[in-house]
């Protein structure tokens, strides 16, 4: 099984930056891709950001395109979700979700962290 923990959610600013993290850990967590969703209150969970743990590949979606940027430090088994200019409407729960592929769909992802509140004032 894999173990998903996601950390550094918070209040931030329109404007500002946060920093999420995702670590995993378990058996075959190591060829794993991970990617972030996130979900509003009342809205579905969409696909925010994912990268190959093999490789460079990394997949945004258009919405957070040049704002965010996903990275991995495999070596601590760590991917990271770097926020710049946030947005009110990035205010969601985010979450790491690990899958054998790059996708969009939460469907194709197997594990999930518990979540991290990420909130963003007007």
């Amino acid at each position: 099984q894999v173990q998903l923990a996601e950390s550094g959610g918070g209040l931030a600013q329109a404007g500002g930056s946060l920093k999420l993290s995702c670590a995993a850990s378990g058996r075959s967590s190591s060829r794993l891709t991970i990617s972030w969703f996130r979900q509003a209150p009342g809205k579905e969970r969409e696909f925010v950001a994912g990268i190959g743990w093999i490789g460079r590949s990394t997949m945004y979606a258009d919405s957070v395109k040049g704002r965010f940027t996903i990275a991995r430090e495999n070596t601590k088994n760590m991917v990271f979700l770097q926020m710049n200019s946030l947005k009110p409407e990035d205010t969601a729960v985010y979450y790491c979700a690990a899958s054998t592929q790059l996708a969009t769909s939460p469907r194709r992802y197997n594990y999930w962290g518990q979540g991290t509140q990420v909130t963003v004032s007007s």
